[in-house]
């Protein structure tokens, strides 16, 4: 029984921090183009929002990752903590590193570590999962490129349609919503990261997990997504408001889509990919957006790859013991706290050379 409270203590975190991540950044368009001043209220809708979306829409992805990944029954309280720690500590040494990774990703790595422990896994439906993290952001890539062209010629054409005048109010409203309903498709997808492996050992029902989930998640956007919010915000005043709502329904869009499928997938690539798409209708394709690419590249290997390593390593450490694994671990650890400070310690270095006016 205490196991279980650990778990579901560890799955409300989760949540908390995905709500505070991926979902708050749905509104950072709309706040960074000033549609909506107000952090507070920013935090607030995007929490309504993204508990309709767990409670309207989620249950579908839940059940694929409670049991549509690896059988039912190898989630266990035990393997279940497996999953959520190894979620976690892999999301939490990413952050201190400074690598951005994606939460469903995070989480479907974690789950195939644990099945690969077992020798256990539903391979065909891995694939499906797989291929949609490959088609979603190249076509919210092509279809924001294709409004991308639109918006550029009817913003020539009628100069209003960039938000001079009256019309700025009425096109922020449409910015908002666009944040609004990214954050739905938020809530329908990645609240099954969170409580998904609560489901399918059966701690917890589906319609209790998306309540409970979905709760939690707005509870950390309101509670803790602010800083993000501002951050996000910044990173995304060049786009005008007409192309802020494009980014933000063709991502939720493609999103909700694969959530009534019970696909989970990554949304910030999905709307990484639409901002590149529109920067490239608008602009050309430029040097940035390669490093863009690169990035969402990296982060689509390194997110899996890594929950899973760590995933695996913890059951052989714990559940099913071996000291091979053990020394494994260790190394694993060391290299990455050597990494972290020689990360820090070049990041000192330039930032010296910086400012006595050096160059490199």
């Amino acid at each position: 029984m205490m196991l279980s409270y650990v778990a579901i203590a560890v799955a409300l975190f989760f949540a908390m921090n995905i709500g505070a991540s991926g979902t708050a950044a749905s509104m950072g368009a709309a706040y960074g183009a000033g549609a909506i001043h107000n952090r507070r209220a920013a935090m607030l809708i995007v929490a309504i929002a993204a508990l309709l979306g767990a409670v309207l829409g989620g249950g579908e992805v839940v059940k694929t990752i409670g049991n549509g990944i690896i059988p039912s029954s190898v989630l266990s309280v035990e393997t279940v903590i497996v999953i959520l720690f190894s979620a976690t500590f892999t999301l939490f040494l990413a952050n201190l590193m400074g690598i951005p990774l994606s939460t469903s990703e995070v989480t479907v790595g974690s789950i195939i570590g644990v099945g690969l422990a077992y020798k256990s896994l539903f391979a065909s439906k891995l694939m499906v999962i797989l291929s949609f993290w490959i088609i979603v952001p190249l076509i919210s890539f092509g279809v924001a490129y294709v409004l991308g062209l639109a918006i550029k010629r009817a913003e020539r054409k009628w100069t209003f349609l960039t938000g001079a005048g009256k019309w700025k109010r009425w096109l922020g409203f449409l910015l908002v919503a666009g944040g609004a309903f990214e954050a739905f498709s938020a809530g329908m997808n990645n609240v099954a990261n969170a409580v998904g492996p609560l489901v399918g050992a059966g701690i917890m029902s589906t319609s209790s997990g998306v309540w409970i989930g979905g709760a939690f998640v707005a509870l950390g956007a309101v509670v803790l997504g602010g800083k993000v919010l501002e951050t996000n915000g910044k990173k995304i005043t060049r786009l005008s408001l007409l192309q802020g709502s494009a980014v933000s329904f063709t991502g939720g869009t493609l999103v909700i889509t694969a959530s009534l499928l019970g696909i989970p997938v990554p949304l910030v690539q999905a709307t990484t990919c639409a901002i590149v798409g529109v920067g490239t209708a608008e602009n050309g394709f430029r040097l940035w957006q390669k490093g863009v690419i690169r990035q969402i590249a990296q982060v689509w290997i390194v997110s899996p790859v890594s929950s899973l390593v760590v995933a695996y390593a913890v059951m052989n450490l714990w559940l099913m013991p071996n000291p091979y694994i053990l020394i494994v671990i260790l190394s694993v650890f060391i290299a990455t706290v050597g990494s972290i400070s020689l990360s820090r310690t070049i990041r000192k270095e330039k930032s010296t050379i910086h400012d006595q006016g050096g160059g490199i």
